[in-house]
């Protein structure tokens, strides 16, 4: 069976850590001490006294998914794999739970806008490098319509960085599940592939 492949976007193909990092250290939310990654530092924000750090919180993701999401990098080895897969004709589309805008947005900044701009930056949309078309490209309101999404497109596999997603008793179960982490869930679930970098995944899907 012809394989049609199915890719998450935030931090799956899209790194935060350390947007995060610099955007939280610039605004004076964190000091240098803290690590450099996602979690640390949402993690220390919210531990802020003299202000609601949940709040802090919300308002960094809404910049660093928005206006600041230029500065992004992309998750190692993704697009290298992406790559492969245009150049021997496998079908990726891309499906994300992604709302248009985020509750502490002052600017409105369109967080799809900001994705797409940044796939093109990448060359996500360039024939000569991804040659993804921007077609096969699905923002979701709800994690339930990213699901059905994905039965519709007649995707054979999906990769995902939130095991949620495929713990939904809706996600199609002839759909094959690559959690993609560095932790193995705890405890494992049963029906998921679980790698750790899209090295692996590039081996795993075109087996080189």
């Amino acid at each position: 069976m012809a394989r049609v492949i199915g890719v998450d976007f935030d931090n799956t193909l899209v790194s935060y850590d350390e947007l995060v990092y610099e955007t939280a250290l610039e605004r004076g939310l964190i000091d240098a001490s803290v690590e450099k990654d996602k979690k640390s530092v949402r993690d220390s924000i919210r531990q802020i006294a003299d202000r609601d750090g949940e709040v802090e919180w919300q308002r960094l993701q809404a910049l660093v998914y928005g206006p600041a999401m230029a500065r992004a990098r992309p998750v190692d080895g993704a697009l290298d794999v992406l790559a492969e897969m245009h150049r021997v004709g496998v079908p990726v589309f891309v499906v994300s739970h992604k709302t248009e805008y985020a509750n502490y947005d002052r600017t409105c900044t369109s967080l799809r806008g900001a994705a797409l701009d940044w796939m093109t930056r990448q060359g996500f949309f360039d024939p000569e490098r991804l040659g993804l078309d921007r077609s096969s490209v699905y923002f979701e309101d709800t994690r339930q319509l990213k699901i059905d999404r994905i039965r519709r497109l007649g995707c054979t596999h999906f990769i995902d960085d939130l095991e949620e997603v495929f713990l939904e008793e809706s996600f199609p179960p002839d759909v094959e599940r690559i959690l993609f982490t560095t932790t193995a869930p705890d405890p494992p679930h049963g029906g998921m592939t679980v790698l750790g970098s899209w090295e692996a995944i590039g081996a795993r899907l075109l087996g080189s």
